[in-house]
């Protein structure tokens, strides 16, 4: 199959007038050629959009004790150009953590939208002062073995943790080993957040939502982010969790590599306003999806609306790509085999109008789903 006469953006994700041609589900070739193909003349052709933080969608949720839940994740998302993700989940007993990673390693492989590569766990090792939609019930101090046994169900991608927690130090230095490890709903100030990216963790969680923020006389986890070049920092970009100006200025701080957007939808995007739940806490979805007592629970949006609002409030076109696709691969250790347009790579698509605004088409591995 040859996708023809598309702007495609390829590894250094600018337009190039060029071919993709797709062999048993990967780019084999990026070079024009006189074969016939599909014609998708005034598109563009962008990298399947990757959601490494994302809860739940059109009425399901990964942590919902429901079998078929990542699986209808996975169909929906592809409608709005998500080919690939993370199911994550939620700060739970162990016993039914066990259970919901049991479903999702049953659906890994069987997918019939976007494809999962593993769990995001983002709880339950966290701090209870932070701990915004989660039960606070149910947190424990970081603990090891626990996260193996679950690793041992289902693969985890990305784990998080607050990093100033009894034992935090210890877990992060076996855990770096195993997944990407992310400072989460943390107490952290600066000197512990720098210390915990010196022991091993590169990432961090919905920047500003459930943890210290940049002051002027004390730069808090937010800031030990913004001062480390290794770190990759995820954003919610509804417009609600951080507001514009706030993003634009993040975005210029970060650069080009460190920004990874992410949804961290729950099972309410996708539907009209009402009551859902998160974590088994009742959520009510109006403007935004929040607890009853206003807390944000997740968010009700998705990538592709993101996108739509990155571009909107002015950041780049190149930066907001990467932030959608490639960041987030490489954020989870993905991006050997997809998040950009490159020969080898698995073709996952993303094809859009000119303006960005409308999907025309979304292939998985090669596969056309819309």
């Amino acid at each position: 199959m040859i996708i023809k006469n598309a702007a495609v953006y390829t590894a250094d994700f600018s337009p190039s007038f060029t071919d993709v041609e797709i062999e048993n589900g990967v780019i084999k070739n990026l070079n024009k050629t006189e074969a016939e193909g599909i014609d998708f003349s005034g598109c563009a052709v962008l990298p399947g959009f990757i959601d490494i933080h994302i809860h739940g969608c059109n009425m399901a949720d990964a942590t919902d004790g429901n079998a078929d839940s990542a699986a209808k994740m996975s169909k929906w998302l592809a409608t709005k150009g998500i080919t690939s993700f993370c199911p994550t989940t939620m700060t739970l007993p162990v016993d039914m953590l066990k259970k919901c990673f049991g479903y999702v390693a049953d659906t890994m492989g069987k997918e019939e939208g976007a494809y999962i590569h593993g769990i995001n766990m983002e709880g339950p090792f966290i701090a209870p002062e932070k701990k915004g939609a989660q039960d606070a019930a149910h947190i424990l101090a970081p603990d090891f073995e626990v996260f193996s046994e679950l690793n041992g169900i289902c693969p985890v991608k990305l784990v998080d943790i607050a990093p100033e927690q009894n034992g935090a130090k210890e877990f992060i230095a076996k855990a770096r080993e195993i997944c990407t490890v992310s400072a989460a709903h943390t107490t952290a100030d600066y000197a512990q957040g720098k210390e915990a990216i010196a022991n091993g963790i590169t990432h961090a969680t919905h920047l500003y939502n459930a943890m210290n923020g940049l002051t002027s006389r004390e730069a808090g986890m937010v800031g030990a982010v913004l001062d480390s070049d290794n770190v990759t920092a995820e954003l919610i970009c509804d417009g609600i969790h951080i507001c514009p100006a706030t993003l634009r200025i993040t975005f210029k701080a970060l650069g080009d590599d460190r920004t990874v957007v992410i949804s961290d939808a729950m099972m309410a995007a996708g539907l009209e306003e009402g009551e859902y739940t998160l974590g088994g806490q009742r959520v009510i979805k109006t403007d935004a999806a929040r607890l009853p007592d206003g807390t944000l629970a997740g968010s009700a949006t998705n990538l592709f609306d993101e996108f739509q609002n990155l571009l909107a409030f002015g950041i780049p076109v190149k930066q907001a790509i990467k932030s959608v696709t490639i960041n987030p691969a490489r954020a989870i250790g993905a991006d050997k085999i997809t998040g950009s347009i490159e020969v080898g790579k698995n073709a996952d698509l993303l094809i859009l109008s000119e303006d960005f605004k409308e999907i025309k088409a979304v292939f998985v591995k090669g596969k056309r789903l819309v």
